[in-house]
């Protein structure tokens, strides 16, 4: 047996092709195989270039970062509230009551006022049809005024809306109410509307909110807003918008290779570092890893990335702190390939291999 042994270790360890598990491999500075990778449209194959993790890239990645808040929409002007289809406005002419509704304070309050239809058009008695869709409340007060004022003299009236029916958005996802939201005489922002739709319940991501306008999906990060008072992404909602917020459930990171634990780790609120996870995962096990060999690989959306950190310096571990992950990353710890060997004799040879290593020392081989 042990004669056995010693043949087996001449024939096995001058190659590697039989370490079990997995190891990854490069092609001078690429990834070994080609991967799908959405470009100019068209989806093509293509082997990926390996980014080192390095103090230059950290600073080109959040200076590109900051750089995407120009990239959302512009925040529209605080204006008046413009009135629109399906509003009711409750219309008072004083000292003639017979223009005001029938029942005067008796009247339903579901009933009172006057809808604006579907057209954007309102009758009143004498004045006609108007359009009033797009106009401010004053705007459509100086316009009755000029009508009525063909019939009556020193006309005073007053317009206020009753019900808000015109401008609305919808707010899904992980708030306690989701659904539609109108907007009111006030601008809604994004933090207002998930305040009104009853606040994002526990297992919101604020980091991650969509919104949807005109055919196109915007990221924004709230959480931002909470703990560092940055107003870039509160938004000014418009009529039509959409607002998904995300679910935290679904941001993890995937930790894989040589590290005391390979685990999912869950992301709180929408933060963690390369060494967090590491941490995480009960950190790196230097017996059997490689610290130069720890790689994140990125999916992305249908825009895969890959990074390397070589993390034999102790310090390299302070830019393992400075590089965020993201949800869905994939990290990689190499293993060392006395590791893999050991492995691979354990597999192969009867009983363990450090028992039959302890024997055959005892023999004085």
């Amino acid at each position: 047996m042990l004669r056995l042994t010693c043949l087996l270790l001449s024939v096995l360890l001058p190659g590697c092709f039989l370490a079990p598990g997995m190891d990854m491999q490069t092609d001078n500075g690429f990834s070994e195989i080609e991967l799908p990778t959405l470009k100019n449209g068209q989806l093509v194959k293509e082997k990926l270039p390996i980014q080192t993790i390095s103090a230059d890239l950290i600073i080109q990645r959040e200076s590109a970062r900051r750089q995407t808040v120009g990239t959302l929409p512009m925040a529209n002007a605080r204006s008046s509230y413009r009135i629109g289809p399906q509003d009711r406005l409750q219309i008072t002419v004083w000292e003639h009551p017979e223009l005001n509704d029938p029942g005067g304070e008796k009247i339903n309050p579901d009933m009172a006022g006057k809808v604006v239809d579907d057209n954007g058009d309102l009758y009143f008695p004498y004045a006609g049809t108007l359009h009033v869709a797009g106009k401010t409340v004053p705007e459509v007060r100086e316009e009755l005024t000029r009508e009525l004022s063909k019939y009556f003299k020193k006309v005073k009236l007053d317009i206020r809306v009753l019900s808000f029916q015109a401008h609305r958005v919808a707010v899904v996802g992980e708030v306690a109410h989701p659904g539609i939201v109108v907007m009111t005489e006030t601008p809604l922002t994004v933090a207002e509307a998930i305040s009104r739709a009853g606040g994002a319940t526990k297992e919101s991501d604020l980091n991650n909110v969509a919104l949807a306008r005109d055919g196109k999906l915007y990221r924004l990060d709230v959480q931002a807003l909470y703990e560092k008072g940055l107003t870039a992404h509160n938004l000014l909602l418009r009529d039509g918008d959409v607002l998904n917020i995300g679910d935290q459930k679904d941001s993890k990171v995937y930790v894989m290779g040589e590290v005391g634990r390979q685990q999912a780790i869950q992301i709180n609120k929408g933060r963690i570092s390369l060494s967090q996870a590491l941490a995480e995962a009960h950190g790196v096990d230097f017996n059997t890893s490689r610290p130069g060999d720890i790689y994140v690989l990125r999916a992305g959306d249908l825009q895969p990335e890959i990074f390397h950190l070589d993390a034999e310096s102790p310090d390299a571990m302070i830019l393992a702190e400075q590089f965020p992950l993201q949800a869905h990353d994939t990290l990689f710890v190499g293993t060392a390939g006395v590791t893999q060997w050991s492995r691979v004799l354990n597999q192969i040879l009867p009983g363990s291999f450090t028992a039959i290593m302890s024997q055959a020392a005892m023999m004085g081989m």
